[in-house]
């Protein structure tokens, strides 16, 4: 019961961070969000199926989960998001040091987010999930 109730919390705080990620691009929103859902799964199955169906988060964890790729419209919106806030902690900061490490962490996050797998244009998730399916169906044939 003690070990459920930590789960939750752990899941909780990881969530939070998470949702923070989405504001602040230092911080990494996939990973705190899959965590709660790790988290979740095995403390709360209706937490867990309610961060499936959520219309922010849920998304991440399909994504993951199906392997099906990232939106283009989600990697121009993340990187818009990203720089736009780089830009704007540079110009409040006005620090060398802090500019030069912002642009590395800028830079970075860049390569990772340009660097995932893209969803196929015009593919909903439904149908990005369905053409995986195939797809292992096949290689299992093979």
């Amino acid at each position: 019961m003690l070990k459920r109730w930590l789960f939750i919390i752990l899941g909780l705080l990881s969530l939070a961070v998470g949702g923070i990620g989405v504001v602040i691009p230092i911080l990494p929103t996939t990973p705190f969000v899959l965590l709660s859902a790790l988290l979740f799964s095995v403390s709360s199955p209706k937490m867990a199926k309610a961060l499936e169906n959520n219309h922010m988060f849920g998304p991440y964890i399909t994504h993951y989960r199906n392997k099906t790729g990232v939106p283009m419209r989600t990697k121009k919106e993340a990187l818009i998001w990203l720089w736009s806030s780089l830009g704007i902690s540079a110009i409040l900061m006005r620090r060398p040091v802090v500019m030069l490490i912002l642009l590395v962490v800028g830079i970075g996050v860049s390569s990772h987010i340009l660097l995932l797998k893209t969803q196929s244009e015009g593919m909903d998730l439904r149908q990005a999930v369905e053409q995986e399916h195939a797809q292992k169906e096949q290689q299992q044939d093979a």
